[in-house]
């Protein structure tokens, strides 16, 4: 279901500050509101990682997790697990992705992640794009991770946790540099799958994984995310 209190540009202003949206759709008695994003999507390697968070107080210093230190990811991930109403995370591994496709496994992860909250969620706000399905009325909110503070946690939930994926597999497969560049398509990380091929937990169905399969030397210019 995607239908409901849609908050306008006149009820939710960017000046609310991150918890606007929350505020009005709890007024309107939509409460709780949970956020929802991922982390890992235009990664080439490991897994991709889906969160969906119920905040209950408020976690000062929350933001787009990507513009965040890595120190303070981990600080405000340990404030979020410890405060917030209710959290889930859904791990989708490579072969998944490889047999579904990237956006479908994430759909269906976002999806399984709301489904997996303790309690039901009178709302859910998503990182970017609507996702049909959901058993409670949602919204796609446009770089929703910088505006309102659950899908900012969720945020943060999914990359630390993925991020802390990653440098286990860095530890079984030490020639990639997972646990520096995350599996995505770095240089460094094409570099290492031209010299040694992919390993297990690579994306196939990636092109940048499946053209190094072939032995085909790619470009100094290429960009440095994997593409599907």
């Amino acid at each position: 279901m995607t239908v409901g209190f849609r908050p306008r540009p006149s009820v939710v202003r960017r000046s609310s500050g991150l918890y606007g949206y929350e505020r009005a759709l709890t007024r309107r008695g939509l409460g709780p509101v949970a956020g929802v994003d991922e982390a890992g999507r235009g990664a080439c390697a490991g897994p991709l990682v889906v969160a969906a968070v119920v905040l209950g107080d408020p976690v000062e210093g929350l933001g787009d997790s990507k513009l965040l230190a890595a120190a303070r990811r981990e600080a405000l991930y340990e404030r979020i697990i410890a405060t917030a109403e209710a959290v889930s995370t859904v791990v989708i591994p490579p072969g998944e992705i490889d047999a579904r496709g990237l956006h479908r496994s994430n759909i269906d992860g976002m999806r399984r992640a709301v489904a997996r909250l303790p309690a039901e969620p009178g709302y859910v706000l998503i990182d970017g794009f609507p996702v049909p399905g959901l058993p409670v009325p949602s919204l796609g909110v446009w770089k929703g991770d910088q505006v309102a503070a659950c899908v900012a946690a969720a945020s943060i939930v999914a990359k630390v946790t993925r991020d802390r994926m990653m440098v286990a597999l860095d530890e079984r497969h030490p020639r990639y540099g997972f646990a520096v560049h995350k599996g995505y398509g770095t240089a460094g990380h094409r570099g290492a799958l031209r010299a040694y091929g992919p390993c297990p937990d690579h994306r196939f169905s990636f092109s940048t994984v499946a053209r190094s399969g072939a032995g085909e030397v790619m470009g100094e210019n290429e960009m440095g995310a994997c593409v599907v």
